[in-house]
């Protein structure tokens, strides 16, 4: 259980964003969830320097699709982090398991596999509530959470290059 609040952030401990491009590829899948992370994730990318331009979303219909569509999306456009946003909800089959795994162990191999940071915000909850408390409920944003590793790990990503970006 989420014990903090996912929205809050320093501006002051985190790199200007300006000179970096961002993917978001969203599950469409629950997207009364997956929309409103995408939405933290986009105006936190906002507020941190990010160009309006520099940032690409993609739909994809379901969590397990988020993996491929990350993966065309690094083969297809110049990025310096993918922000990869999904919602699995527990039911009564064991397909969350599967999913869940597959999705985690897919994210991962894309970042062993590449050079550009895919950051992971897929909730797994339990309960419908549960994800509505981490999408802007009561524990906060996980959009906003992922949109500020994914700045991070752009500056990270691009150590040594030239630019105004601050941080590392």
């Amino acid at each position: 259980m989420a014990t903090t609040n996912l929205s809050y952030y320093d501006k002051n401990t985190i790199p200007n964003a300006k000179d970096f491009r961002f993917g978001i590829v969203v599950s469409e899948w629950n997207p009364d969830i997956t929309q409103n992370l995408h939405k933290g994730a986009i105006e936190t990318l906002l507020d941190c320097g990010a160009l309006k331009e520099n940032i690409i979303s993609w739909d994809v219909p379901g969590s397990f699709e988020l993996i491929y569509g990350c993966k065309k999306m690094i083969a297809t456009e110049k990025l310096d982090a993918i922000i990869a946003i999904g919602n699995v909800i527990q039911g009564e089959t064991k397909h969350f398991d599967f999913v869940c795994e597959g999705v985690t162990q897919g994210i991962v191999d894309l970042n062993i596999k590449h050079d550009v940071p895919v950051i992971f915000c897929v909730l797994t909850d339990n309960t419908k509530q549960q994800s509505i408390d981490r999408s802007g409920g009561k524990h906060g944003n996980k959009g906003i959470e992922c949109a500020v590793a994914a700045v991070k790990m752009a500056a990270l990503k691009n150590i040594g290059r030239n630019t105004n970006s601050v941080g590392f």
